[in-house]
């Protein structure tokens, strides 16, 4: 299985805090109406099939579900699906959460969905470009995949690790691992020996002082990736 017993455990442990937006999930809570309406003025989710791979808690499955998407969630922390389906029990949402690998979805359901998001989930994982190639199964001809992750440089190591985890302690230390960062080049490449085209690359910025998250050219932190599968 490509996963970290250890990377599933330490989610696990707190996935009772995930709705709570003073816990350190908050920053997922933050950036998630950006991501959402970048994905949804690319894809038009109403009435669209679509499944987050590493839904977690449910905040992004939730909201495109909001839109009018046809959501299915699939994540390997149990604990996590289930916070995510109670509430999604008690918002009045039909989503689909199910125990799956990406790579196992792929074998089950290959190219059953419009769209495919999986975003803050390819950092913490043994082997991206499988999770990649299984994103590129899953979807369907001419459908979206969409991807965000943290890039590997100085900067990042400074302002995601040092900063998010132990001045701002925005995050738990130990939330991420650097080594695991992964440059675009790098990303962009696995896109590619997937059989999918780069259509927009987007970074995500943080204002320590005005604590304001926004999108922009800058990739070199966070950043974001749109993808189609071709005809």
């Amino acid at each position: 299985m490509n996963a970290d017993p250890l990377e599933i455990q330490k989610f696990s442990d707190v996935a009772h805090h995930w709705w709570d937006t003073n816990s350190e999930f908050r920053p997922l809570h933050e950036i998630n109406p950006l991501r959402l309406e970048w994905i949804h003025a690319r894809a038009s989710l109403s009435g669209k099939k679509v499944i987050d791979v590493g839904c977690g808690g449910g905040i992004l499955a939730e909201s495109m579900a909001k839109k009018g998407a046809i959501v299915t969630g699939i994540d390997l922390s149990e604990k996590a699906l289930k916070v995510a389906d109670l509430h999604s029990l008690e918002s009045g949402l039909e989503i689909r959460y199910q125990h799956c690998a990406a790579e196992e979805m792929a074998t089950q359901e290959p190219g059953q969905f419009d769209v495919v998001t999986c975003m803050e989930m390819l950092e913490h994982v043994p082997d991206p470009s499988s999770i990649i190639q299984a994103c590129a199964t899953i979807v369907k001809p001419g459908g979206l995949v969409f991807f965000s992750t943290l890039n590997r440089n100085p900067k990042a190591y400074i302002h995601a690790i040092l900063g998010a985890e132990y001045l701002l302690q925005m995050l738990p230390k130990g939330t991420h691992d650097y080594a695991k960062f992964i440059t675009p080049a790098e990303l962009a490449q696995f896109i590619r020996n997937a059989g999918l085209q780069i259509e927009t690359l987007r970074g995500m910025s943080y204002n320590p002082i005005s604590k304001i998250y926004s999108l922009n050219s800058d990739t070199s932190v966070n950043y974001l990736v749109a993808c189609q599968r071709p005809l």
